[in-house]
Parts: structure tokens; C-alpha cells; sequence
């Protein structure tokens, strides 16, 4: 099934792409979100005339994606967490809690950015991958440190 992308959807492409989709996929999801619309040759004709539209706004998302990805890569995040003797966590820390954490850094970030596998739930520094844009990636250091008492 093909398809206009109206959004840039990261495991698909850019807005204003056509693409081909398994016809389920098309028909439940991105048809009904309006992430998509059918490739007719109307809508084929439209595109063609907003090209220049949104390649301009693809290059302004790319810069911004880029400028994030460059202040964050290699950041260190310290988090904070009680822990027991043999340094497991009492609790977890997830993506909210980089999030956060971010933000606090003046960073601002949807947790789905964060690609965590599962979890934190040991102490010690871990390499975390940031998803920035689309086909941008960045590496930080999440370190998570037992909470001190005061």
C-alpha cells in the first residue's frame, strides 16, 4: 500500500515521503492518526507542489536534531537512588527519570526518546542512546549513585 507520510514518523520517513506499508498497517494505524494519507495521483500532484515546503522544514528539524545531539553527546547524567548493600536498586530508573534529569540540564525531551531496553535497576554508569531526530542518535552516561543520607 502506498502512502504520503503527513508527519515524519522515525521507522518510516520524513514527511511528504511516499512509502510503501503492509495494507494493515496503512488501513489501523496511519490512515486512521492521520499520519497518512493514500497516494492517489492528486495527492501525488499536491506533493510535488509543497516539495520545496518540506524539504525546508525537513533541513530546520535536521539543524535542531543536530544542535541537541551535539550539546548532549557524551553528557553524564548522575541520578540518585537508594540502594541496597549489594548495590541493587530499591526501585528503578527509567526513561522519566533521565527525562527529568535532562531537563534540569535545560534539555528537553519526550521519554520516548530515551531508547532504554529495560530499567535501571543496578548502580554504576551506563551508556544510554538518545534518539534526537530522525537517523540522529546521541550517546550519554547515565551514572546511578546510591542517595545519600543527610
Amino acid at each position: 500500500m502506498k502512502l504520503i507520510l503527513k508527519e515524519t514518523i522515525g521507522s518510516l520517513g520524513f514527511q511528504g515521503d511516499v512509502v510503501t506499508v503492509k495494507p494493515g498497517y496503512g488501513r489501523n494505524y496511519l490512515l486512521p492518526q492521520g499520519k497518512a494519507v493514500a497516494a492517489t495521483e492528486r495527492t501525488l500532484r499536491e506533493l510535488e507542489e509543497n516539495r520545496a515546503v518540506f524539504a525546508a522544514k525537513r533541513a530546520e528539524e535536521q539543524k535542531i536534531a543536530e544542535a541537541i545531539a551535539a550539546k548532549i553527546e557524551g553528557l553524564e547524567v548522575i541520578i540518585e537512588q537508594l540502594a541496597s548493600v549489594d548495590e541493587r536498586l530499591f526501585g528503578s530508573v527509567t526513561a522519566n527519570d533521565i527525562c527529568a534529569k535532562l531537563a534540569e540540564m535545560e534539555v528537553k525531551l519526550d521519554k520516548h526518546q530515551v531508547l532504554l531496553n529495560d530499567p535501571l535497576k543496578t548502580l554504576g554508569a551506563i551508556k544510554v542512546t538518545i534518539k534526537v531526530g530522525f537517523n540522529v542518535n546521541a550517546e550519554i552516561t547515565v551514572n546511578v549513585v546510591p542517595l545519600q543520607a543527610n
